[in-house]
């Protein structure tokens, strides 16, 4: 079978591996869509992410979705074709497509993943693959909006539009939120943070100032630049998620209104098990689609990796097709 592995930093082959065979407790899953993370990015970039340094190759990808073509001997209820996507977390704390243990935890770039049977979440009726490769991102955003509490009639500020933030607008708005306002330094990015719910943008990069008086925002740029004046910018008393990857290295940056507006600042990670909220939420009509403005072959996959990793490219999501017959 075909695999996006990275093999070193500016080192993406598309490898042959071997067809897997599923453990008593796994199904085999045919992969149809993948989508391109930061992470993915990373490793690409630099060989690592974070503090996950490559050792040995790696099969990328964590945001997946497909159909499940065989079942192990103990594997009951899961029907041959039925559309999935996947947590891609394991039980030893690996995460699909991550260098963190050693050995790697592969992920399910390639045509085919053998899958525990408990981390499948079945597609509902409606809900197609292509959206479901985001419900892993997206369960990133409803995770980061969990951690605020309820924001049901809020007003909210989200620096940074890429991707997650996007998302967190989405799923803020999906949790009852009154309004969102979405700042970034990205007009592309801009404009699909409107698409998926933003009722205000505000295009730093043309000087505009973000706006005051919030009580609760995210920041989802990772910018250590930003927090400063992002938190400056906040009512007094107010809560700040940091969703945004900041650096694994010390990082120089003003602190004081931390302080003396008495902010609360709370980081959140990955998720626990909100992707199956945010399979609900595509099935119930949460439209994450315009997010996606780029599809590639797994053949294309170094192009998709640029593409997502050039902010000039008015990129979104970038999503690659595992498969031939991946239904658009």
């Amino acid at each position: 079978m075909k695999a996006v592995v990275v093999h070193a930093a500016d080192d993406l082959r598309i490898d042959e591996l071997p067809d897997p065979e599923p453990a008593a407790d796994e199904v085999v899953v045919a992969m149809e869509w993948g989508g391109l993370c930061g992470s993915d990015i990373a490793y690409w970039r630099n060989g690592m992410s974070g503090t996950a340094v490559l050792k040995w190759p790696l099969v990328l990808g964590h945001e997946v979705a497909g159909r499940v073509v065989r079942t192990g001997r103990d594997v009951s209820g899961i029907a041959i074709g039925q559309p999935v996507t996947v947590h891609p977390a394991t039980p030893n704390g690996g995460y699909f497509g991550s260098a963190a243990l050693d050995p790697h935890t592969d992920g399910g770039f390639s045509e085919f993943r053998a899958v525990r049977a408990d981390q499948l979440r079945p597609l509902p009726d409606g809900v197609s693959t292509r959206d479901a490769a985001l419900a892993e991102p997206l369960a990133v955003a409803m995770h980061a909006v969990n951690r605020a509490g309820d924001v049901a009639g809020r007003d909210v500020l989200v620096n940074g539009a890429g991707p997650i933030g996007s998302l967190v607008i989405a799923a803020l708005r999906h949790a009852g939120a009154a309004s969102v306002t979405a700042a970034d330094v990205n007009t592309a990015a801009l404009r699909i943070a409107r698409e998926l719910g933003a009722a205000e943008t505000v295009d730093l990069s043309a000087g505009e100032e973000l706006p005051t008086g919030f009580d609760l925002a995210f920041e989802a740029s990772g910018a250590t630049v930003a927090i400063g004046g992002l938190q400056h910018a906040l009512a007094r008393g107010a809560t700040l998620v940091q969703v945004g990857n900041l650096p694994g290295a010390p990082a120089p940056f003003a602190l004081g209104d931390l302080v003396t507006r008495e902010i609360t600042w709370i980081g959140s990670y990955r998720f626990d098990d909100e992707i199956t909220d945010a399979v609900a939420a595509l099935r119930d009509g949460l439209d994450v689609s315009p997010l996606i403005t780029h599809t590639f072959d797994i053949d294309d996959a170094a192009r998709a990796v640029a593409t997502a990793a050039d902010r000039t490219s008015g990129s979104g999501k970038v999503l690659i097709a595992l498969s031939a017959g991946a239904p658009s």
